[in-house]
């Protein structure tokens, strides 16, 4: 079968079992055609360029905005300036990298992105123009500006206009407040034919407190990154790394997971957690102040790009003059551009910033680094397929060659919207080879009770953020990160105990999750005897002549 035209045109125009499964209970079962866990840019996409001839059924663990895309501030970067060229993009996405790019994969999703950005425009996004053309800002690491947004708010303008386009089709049913627990595969069939084949997930409903296993010929995820395993992160609450976990205990493998970025510029306030200063600040002039001396810092650490360099080095600059000067912050200072400009550019954050007592237009803002992207994941090819048959993946959840050691700004949205498409065009191509689902088995909750004792899972999630913050954050040792893999030796048994007795909850399966994660970090982190990019650690302080990719095997 062809591949089917994109909606944009028309609308232009071991824990490693489910351990629960028993008898088979079909009204406890829903199928579709295709099946996508995840509501943000990339499942959104890959549902809308899927509708036109498939059912399809959108997940979402919480409400439908929830997910990362609608936190994005920055923009999605896209070759539209004259004078710039793919190869240039390409070159600046490789740099960043620290060369563990794959090539090819680059020039695929950079060559996309024009394209990627009139589809958006189709659909409603409204970029900002200036003199009727796309306003175009720079963002550190860019050797030209291409970085389109609509103001400091990309991402909300996005998800709103994808979320709209899904919401007006038939054939695409969303439904928020489901908390997957694990893929249903060959092992949960009431007879198991030995396929191995995914065939959807287990999901518990917020509103019930049942879990019901949603079926369909494929299967993507799209469920984001992990950066709630940390204990400061930009990601938003459910950022737990479920997608990652769950096709690891499937059997998938997983890539480079010791690559999670650091963002500069989170604001430092004890009220208000998480929030991010947009890189956008700094490629419009922001500089970056020690306190202390009064004095620009970057001179020190990278005298070429100073706040324009990668988010590794700069990073790692201000978590150094934090050290060194027993500072709580640094400060990032635009206040020497004309307030019109600030507030024009930045009204979101102005906005926000003034209702805490500071003025952007004439103070500094106190920044700290924070989590901000998972780097590594699921391992996909080009067209988003993972190992197992009849699962595919995209977005942050993902390790697709793309980013590297080290994700350039703003090419994360636009990897969700050319990934997204990339799976549903092989979806749609290879259709006839996508078997139907046979029965699967239903939960099974006869053999566990509810718990009095949640404050064990708030305990265990502090700890494992903390430990992964203290252990395994922006500079690592070898040290650190064996006690971190100690910590979680010992939590595993707790938890994988308490998830055999219990009945399930959301914050248990995202504990669960978080875990699992943190465990695959470390082991990656701890495999890597270098520091590439977002992996530096002291005992290897030099980078190896050879790139290679860490990928961990079930």
């Amino acid at each position: 079968m062809d591949s089917p035209a994109p909606l944009w045109q028309s609308v232009a125009d071991e824990d490693r079992t489910v351990s629960r499964p028993a008898h088979a209970t079909r009204r406890r079962m829903t199928d579709s055609d295709v099946l996508i866990v995840g509501s943000g840019a990339a499942g959104l996409t890959a549902a809308l360029n899927l509708a036109d001839r498939y059912r399809v059924t959108v997940l979402a663990k919480g409400a439908l905005n929830e997910g990362s895309t609608a936190w994005a501030q920055g923009g999605i970067a896209a070759v539209l300036e004259p004078g710039d060229t793919f190869a240039n993009h390409v070159e600046d996405t490789m740099v960043a990298g620290a060369g563990l790019n794959d090539r090819g994969v680059v020039e695929f999703v950079v060559e996309r992105a024009p394209a990627a950005i009139e589809r958006l425009r189709a659909l409603g996004v409204p970029f900002a123009e200036e003199d009727g053309a796309l306003h175009l800002t720079r963002e550190g690491g860019h050797s030209h500006r291409r970085i389109v947004h609509v103001a400091d708010a990309t991402g909300w303008a996005v998800q709103v206009a994808l979320q709209r386009a899904a919401e007006a089709h038939p054939n695409i049913t969303l439904v928020p407040d489901q908390v997957a627990i694990d893929l249903a595969t060959g092992r949960h069939e009431e007879r198991y034919s030995g396929a191995g084949r995914v065939w959807g997930v287990y999901a518990l409903d917020r509103g019930t407190g049942t879990v019901r296993v949603h079926t369909a010929r494929a299967t993507i995820l799209a469920t984001g990154g992990a950066g709630r395993t940390y204990l400061f992160s930009t990601a938003p609450r459910g950022a737990t790394g479920d997608g990652i976990a769950m096709a690891w205990r499937a059997g998938a493998r997983i890539s480079n997971m010791e690559f999670m970025q650091f963002h500069p510029t989170c604001l430092y306030n004890l009220e208000v957690k998480n929030f991010l200063i947009t890189e956008a600040v700094r490629g419009e002039g922001g500089r970056l102040i020690n306190p202390v001396t009064g004095k620009r810092f970057m001179t020190y650490y990278d005298a070429d790009r100073m706040e324009l360099a990668p988010r590794d080095v700069v990073a790692r600059a201000i978590d150094a003059e934090i050290k060194r000067y027993g500072l709580d912050y640094v400060h990032l200072d635009i206040s020497h551009q004309p307030p019109d400009f600030v507030r024009g550019h930045f009204p979101n954050i102005y906005e926000k910033l003034i209702g805490l007592g500071i003025d952007m237009t004439t103070q500094p803002i106190p920044v700290v680094p924070a989590q901000h992207y998972t780097c590594g994941g699921i391992v996909v090819d080009r067209d988003g397929r993972t190992d197992l048959p009849g699962l595919y993946a995209a977005g942050e959840c993902t390790q697709s060659g793309l980013h590297g050691a080290n994700r350039l700004a703003s090419n994360s949205l636009l990897e969700c919207f050319v990934y997204g498409e990339a799976a549903a065009a092989h979806i749609a191509a290879h259709w006839d080879e996508l078997p139907p689902p046979p029965p699967i088995r239903a939960w099974d909750e006869s053999r566990v009770t509810d718990s009095d004792e949640e404050v064990v899972i708030k305990q265990n999630w502090t700890e494992i953020r903390r430990f992964m913050w203290n252990y395994v954050g922006i500079v690592r040792t070898t040290k650190r990160l064996e006690r971190a893999r100690h910590r979680i030796r010992m939590l595993n048994e707790e938890v994988s105990d308490y998830y055999g007795h219990f009945r399930v909850t959301p914050d248990l399966i995202e504990l669960r999750n978080l875990l699992q994660t943190a465990e695959l970090i470390v082991r990656s982190a701890l495999h890597r005897h270098e520091s590439r990019g977002l992996h530096y650690t002291l005992d290897y302080p030099q980078m190896l002549e050879k790139a290679e990719d860490t990928v961990l095997v079930p």
